[in-house]
């Protein structure tokens, strides 16, 4: 076993500069997907920053009508609450869809948003992997990729990003507050995460030493008919093979607003601004819907084992948008 130091903070100033003094350190909230890693020994942090005592577990209104979700409230919290069923259901729908109720209980908002791929050439240490080692190869291009990108990879890497939560995010316009050496900052969801390209290491836009401080959910899309969901080879506690996160708004019978993002298609959750585009002031039609999803995927690069992603992507998109186009037509829930 590997030794590694261990520090209990109790404020974000304590966490920031606990992590600062020890080089190769890594912040520990539900360690769900952490510790795995360092029971496979492909994480082996020099040193473990618990901010479970940190003030971060609430869920509250903002003065503006957005939503902060606090970065170590727990999964189950945050999908049962009241104000995120009602205004953001998409979001409540994600986060179910995602693991098992146990880890729910465990698994916090911030460490959802920094899970870590789930490519078995990741997790393996006698497979290469430019991920895990940079330089190395991408063991998944030419061996096991049935679960892998299909959007935005790159010569070296093809591993998608496995949060439902985050996908929820993107299209409902979410925010991550951050705070670190250099400050407190907030970036969108949509460009929190990274596409692969020469650095498949990196994950995210995250600085070093930044710690995730919440999400802010914005008034605009509160109330507005969304929704999720996910395409799995079983029923519960599997991971997306394609999902869809789509927020809706129509005016006069007409598109006024949509906001579509794909999950287990891409490196990151992948926010459609082709479809998006395509939709808007267009009737609520199968055939525009259709056209939206096509218009967006015909950017996909399938690999020899999932083609497959590409039209289950596309009819989970037209089956979301028509579900939600009754329920903004009638106010029945989606």
């Amino acid at each position: 076993m590997k030794e590694f130091a261990y520090v209990r903070a109790g404020s974000v100033e304590e966490a920031t500069s606990a992590y600062a003094a020890h080089a190769g350190a890594r912040y520990l909230a539900g360690g769900t997907n952490l510790v795995d890693l360092m029971k496979l020994g492909v994480e082996a942090p020099a040193a473990l920053v618990d901010v479970t005592r940190l003030p971060l577990d609430t869920v509250e209104e903002l003065p503006d009508g957005s939503l902060r979700v606090g970065a170590t409230v727990r999964n189950s919290d945050l999908a049962a609450h009241p104000l995120v069923r009602d205004r953001y259901p998409a979001l409540s729908q994600a986060v179910l869809a995602g693991a098992s109720g146990q880890l729910r209980n465990a698994a916090t908002t911030g460490g959802n948003l920094l899970q870590r791929t789930r490519c078995p050439y990741f997790q393996d240490l006698s497979k290469p992997c430019n991920k895990r080692d940079p330089g190395s190869g991408c063991g998944a291009r030419d061996g096991v990729h049935r679960d892998h990108a299909v959007l935005g990879h790159s010569a070296h890497c093809i591993a998608t990003h496995p949060s439902d939560m985050a996908v929820a995010l993107a299209a409902l316009d979410g925010r991550i507050e951050l705070e670190g050496p250099e400050g407190i900052r907030s970036v969108p969801a949509t460009g929190f995460h990274r596409l692969p390209g020469d650095r498949p290491e990196q994950d995210t836009e995250i600085r070093p030493g930044e710690l995730i401080t919440g999400v802010v959910l914005p008034a605009a899309t509160a109330g507005l008919p969304s929704a999720y969901r996910k395409a799995r080879d079983r029923a519960s506690y599997a991971f997306a093979l394609a999902s869809v996160a789509v927020v809706l708004r129509l005016d006069d019978g007409v598109i006024g607003h949509a906001g579509l993002a794909f999950g287990a298609l891409a490196h990151r959750p992948w926010r459609a601004r082709r479809a998006e585009e395509a939709l808007l002031g267009a009737a609520p039609t199968r055939a525009a819907f259709e056209h939206a999803a096509e218009e967006e995927l015909s950017a996909a690069q399938p690999l020899r084992d999932n083609v497959y992603k590409v039209p289950l992507a596309r009819n989970l998109a037209v089956d979301v948008l028509t579900r939600l186009t009754e329920t903004a037509l009638t106010g029945r829930a989606s």
